[in-house]
């Protein structure tokens, strides 16, 4: 794991300086204390990567749990008793492992998981296009359409034109300048680009910017535009920040309700966010996805245990790391050790970065989830891939992440109908013989109730006077629902002079009657004919 050290120390750095503001903003927007969001970053980091079996996802606080939280911390009679939800929920995460559950993220098409990683590219450039000109009145965390201030991501950017501050503008604009040159041109050039990494550098500027700018009415960058890291002022007051639960309210019903959202919720958003960030490994290795259940519920215990949010592998955090070239776990671990350290150490310093540097080192982010290139690739791929692709992009975007993924699932569930309903069988007419029309129509390896109006459609459209060849050789099973089908068609068949001839492994039937008696020796349920 270490030979890669040269790789994942300066991802690890990336990750940090990514993780911080957004740890800090899913605690506002959750309505939690601010240590809170910190203490998930660094147990995801610490704990969760340490136990995980992926090799460059990074965990921490996920904005898709922040209404659950917001609302359960209300309803549960405070913070203290949300915490006892969250240890229960680490608890049930650690059966789903053992229950081998993690197989649930393989059932997502690819179209869909494809989307989520654009959508989220998208929602990550809209979202910052406020703090990238210094109007930062939401919670980096704010990650739905529709904001708790009655706000919506669209109005929130039409609104930061009316707030620009011009200091921050200014660097963001320094800011994303030098990534792109950095990325583009001077890490081809030297190693020593490609080691100290371009996002690096930025916040590094953005730090002395504010400083040789700071009391200044024009460039000054104010308070409410940098990072705010909580500061204490001594080893007591360190350790007064963690929050512990109370065990006493455990048999409430509403405790453990809130436990299993939270541990369904969390399990999901990782699960979907594994399959995601193996697709973008450059290494295409699999994450063990029963072992990521295991690490997150571990996780989940330990934050909720010392004060912690809930806790999920979050693909902004893991994007990032990947395309900052992250190699192993090494880079999400050091993350966390980085973020226990800055708070303990240097608060006072990164409560120097602007929120504006890190918006365009999170513009990067989101422009590579969601390169116009690939809406080509998508569409050149054809409607049945594109569509619940383009679906699950709109859902994220218009209302939330898992709303969106469950758009684009409902509608890549509706394809694979639509496709089953088309390729039920294959119709193939022939030269017209003693008068009568040859048909032959051969059915699938497996036919089922899906396929009842594709079949019926084609029977009823047959023409008088037709020899029919029913070809069910290479099918294996054939639902009761349409073994009904062809025994009505069997009696239409005689009106019409219709004749049939049923070729199988059974053999050959030529009449009517023997067409009807072979389905009815059949089991009622169902034939299987292999």
């Amino acid at each position: 794991m270490f030979k890669n050290l040269k790789n994942d120390m300066p991802a690890s750095i990336v990750v940090f300086f990514v993780a911080l503001p957004l740890c800090l903003g899913i605690a506002l927007a959750s309505g939690a204390p601010l240590f809170s969001g910190l203490i998930a970053g660094i147990i995801g980091g610490i704990v969760v990567g340490a136990l995980s079996g992926s090799h460059i996802g990074v965990s921490g606080p996920a904005a898709g749990l922040a209404a659950i939280v917001l609302v359960a911390i209300g309803d549960l009679g405070g913070y203290e008793n949300f915490l006892v939800a969250v240890v229960l929920g680490g608890v049930i995460q650690l059966l789903f492992g053992i229950l081998k559950a993690g197989v649930i993220g393989y059932y997502f098409p690819s179209s869909v998981i494809k989307g989520m990683l654009t959508g989220i590219g998208i929602i990550i450039i809209l979202k910052q296009i406020p703090h990238f000109f210094g109007y930062d009145s939401d919670p980096e965390g704010d990650f739905a359409f529709f904001q708790i201030d009655g706000q919506n991501t669209f109005s929130e950017i039409l609104n930061s034109i009316n707030y620009i501050t011009p200091g921050s503008a200014i660097i963001a604009i320094i800011g994303l300048a030098i990534l792109i040159f950095w990325e583009k041109v001077l890490s081809k050039k030297a190693k020593i680009f490609q080691l100290i990494q371009g996002p690096l550098v930025a916040v590094v500027i953005g730090i002395l910017f504010y400083v040789f700018t700071k009391g200044t009415s024009f460039l000054g960058i104010p308070g409410e535009n940098l990072v705010s890291v909580p500061i204490p002022e001594n080893i007591d007051s360190f350790f007064g920040q963690f929050s512990f639960p109370n065990f006493g309210v455990i048999t409430n019903s509403d405790i453990w309700i809130t436990a299993f959202t939270i541990a369904l919720v969390a399990s999901l958003e990782t699960l979907l966010c594994v399959e995601a960030t193996d697709k973008l490994d450059p290494e295409k290795r699999v994450t063990p996805t029963n072992r990521e259940l295991l690490a997150q519920g571990t996780g989940n215990i330990f934050s909720g245990l010392i004060g912690g949010l809930p806790i999920t592998q979050v693909i902004v955090r893991s994007s990032a790391n990947i395309q900052s070239g992250g190699k192993t776990k090494l880079s999400a671990i050091i993350h966390g050790f980085l973020l226990l350290i800055s708070v303990i150490l240097i608060p006072r310093l990164l409560n120097m970065i602007p929120l504006s540097v890190l918006a365009a080192i999170l513009f990067m982010v989101g422009y590579k989830l969601a390169k116009p290139a690939l809406f080509k690739k998508m569409y050149k791929l054809g409607w049945k891939q594109f569509v619940p692709f383009a679906v699950t992009v709109a859902g994220i975007v218009f209302t939330d992440l898992l709303t969106g993924i469950g758009l684009g699932l409902g509608v890549g569930v509706v394809v694979i109908l639509l496709k089953s309903y088309q390729n039920s069988h294959f119709l193939h007419i022939e030269d017209k013989s003693n008068g009568k029309h040859k048909i032959k129509m051969t059915l699938a390896e497996e036919v089922t109730f899906f396929n009842k109006g594709a079949i019926l459609k084609e029977l009823d459209s047959l023409p008088r006077d037709t020899y029919l060849e029913l070809d069910l050789m290479k099918t294996r099973y054939l639902d009761y629902d349409i073994i009904e089908i062809l025994e009505d068609f069997s009696h239409i068949a005689k009106e019409r002079n219709i004749d049939i001839k049923l070729v199988s492994k059974r053999g050959v039937e030529e009449n009517p009657t023997s067409f009807i008696k072979f389905f009815r020796t059949r089991p009622k349920s169902s034939i299987s004919l292999s």
